[in-house]
């Protein structure tokens, strides 16, 4: 395998997880005043976008993983132009987490490490299952972030056009996915899929 490549792929874990990551797009709320929370809105929003950050500290990982074992250069293209957008996803949470009083979760090396050996064992099986995989993942965040604006608060207009905005570019992800050869995954590993997600997602939600 080559160096480089290993090399770079170390570099994007030490980056997601230790650098302040920068967005290539002004956020999507940029425009938007921020609304008077009272601090148990303020308190849910911050959870929920922490949650929100550790998908994107998963996305970075499976990306990775998958890019590092992939062959062909028009899938690990698609990947680093995902990546790309996910890195604009972490920074808009980030940012939204420390303007809502929250923080990050504790455990993000531990989601990064699982998500990086779930990636490359996706990218190992084959190029049609290593893009069924990414859509499957992206299909089941976008849902995630549909759950989550029904409990935002109306008035978080900021939280908000956030994950809105997330939500559009994750439908595309998948949709690129497919497009480019993505497999349907059999139902036992869809469900596999969201029974790891519900233990991540409820974990992040306080940790």
């Amino acid at each position: 395998m080559n160096i480089d490549k290993l090399i770079t792929t170390f570099d994007t874990g030490l980056r997601t997880l230790f650098a302040q990551p920068i967005a290539s797009r002004k956020r999507p709320d940029s425009e938007i005043e921020d609304a008077p929370l009272s601090d148990d809105e303020k308190k849910q929003a911050a959870a929920l976008m922490r949650i929100n950050h550790v998908g994107e500290v998963c996305a970075q990982a499976l990306y990775s993983g998958q890019a590092l074992v992939s062959r062909d250069a028009t899938i690990v293209n698609a990947l680093k132009q995902a990546a790309i957008e996910e890195t604009d996803h972490l920074a808009w949470c980030e940012q939204r987490i420390e303007e809502l009083g929250g923080r990050k979760s504790m455990l993000n090396p531990i989601w990064y490490a699982g998500s990086f050996g779930l990636g490359t064992v996706a990218a190992l099986l084959g190029d049609r299952w290593n893009l069924g995989f990414l859509a499957e993942t992206e299909k089941q965040v976008e849902a995630h972030l549909a759950s989550h604006l029904t409990m935002l608060s109306p008035t978080d207009l900021k939280t908000r056009k956030i994950v809105e905005q997330m939500q559009v570019d994750e439908r595309e992800h998948a949709q690129s996915a497919h497009a480019l050869g993505g497999m349907t995954l059999p139902m036992p590993v869809q469900f596999g899929m969201k029974f790891a997600s519900k233990i991540m997602t409820n974990t992040a939600y306080y940790v």
